[in-house]
């Protein structure tokens, strides 16, 4: 992961709470990176490196670095323990360089944060080896309730003032033009494909806390007391009527965007 808006700070606690259902895209993404030997590897956007770790057990002849902007993200990661063939580097992904070309590349529920897509899949594919792979998952959901009604809420005259100017719009582009650009800059197979996930939840209280460890963290930065609290009951209200409870919870569905492409 990385910065949204340059002014909150990742919560890896939160952010953990759902780590079983976030977990899996990044296993779905992987099932489908093409075989080969690899010595060096990079996850784009790594967080607290649970998953970064898995790497190493996949690629057992790669040396594997994680890239990240949170501090705090990299702090837990560095907490598990050091790893012959592991490092974490505290870094933005809209700056940070290799210093060798890359046999498989790697971004899990990153490059949502971050603009200017077209100059970033280049930089990527001039990183990779002969025959290198990138791999990247990306949430599809800024139609989605939970996005639509945060940003109705951001611009209600209780809060606006006290919020000031939301983050920056949708980022993720549709499915094929991850595929048009990739194959323009030189890759050859490129599979791209999109995903919805249908997550249980206990209750749409569930769906606010989940929210809270992404699209909601400028917001609880940003406000505080009984203004926060006013926000979050708000929220909370127009989640409970897009997300019903059903007799066994809260179906959350969760679209994700796939790209796994290999460099000719």
């Amino acid at each position: 992961m990385t910065r949204s808006d340059g002014q909150t700070c990742w919560d890896p606690a939160q952010y953990a709470r759902f780590d079983r259902e976030r977990a899996q895209p990044f296993f779905d993404l992987l099932a489908r990176v093409p075989g080969g030997v690899v010595r060096r590897a990079v996850d784009l956007g790594c967080g607290a490196g649970q998953l970064t770790r898995t790497l190493a057990e996949r690629w057992p002849d790669a040396s594997i670095t994680g890239i990240d902007s949170s501090e705090s993200m990299l702090e837990r990661a560095a907490a598990a323990g050091p790893h012959p063939r592991l490092r974490f580097v505290l870094g933005d992904l809209r700056s940070w360089e290799p210093d060798a070309r890359i046999d498989r590349l790697v971004s899990n529920a990153a490059l949502q944060w971050v603009d200017g897509h077209d100059a970033l899949l280049a930089r990527f594919v001039a990183w990779l080896a002969p025959e290198g792979a990138l791999a990247i998952q990306m949430p599809h959901n800024d139609d989605a309730p939970t996005h639509r009604l945060l940003a109705e809420l951001w611009r209600d005259p209780r809060f606006a003032a006290q919020l000031g100017d939301a983050p920056l719009g949708a980022r993720v582009q549709e499915g094929s033009w991850y595929g048009e650009r990739l194959l323009a800059l030189g890759c050859d197979p490129v599979e791209v494909w999109e995903t919805t996930y249908l997550h249980r939840l206990r209750d749409a209280g569930e769906v606010v806390e989940w929210v809270k460890g992404t699209a909601l963290r400028p917001v609880l930065s940003r406000l505080a007391g009984s203004q926060l609290g006013d926000f979050l009951a708000l929220y909370t209200e127009r989640i409970r009527d897009a997300y019903p409870s059903g007799p066994h919870g809260t179906w959350f569905p969760f679209p994700r965007l796939f790209v796994v492409a290999r460099r000719r």
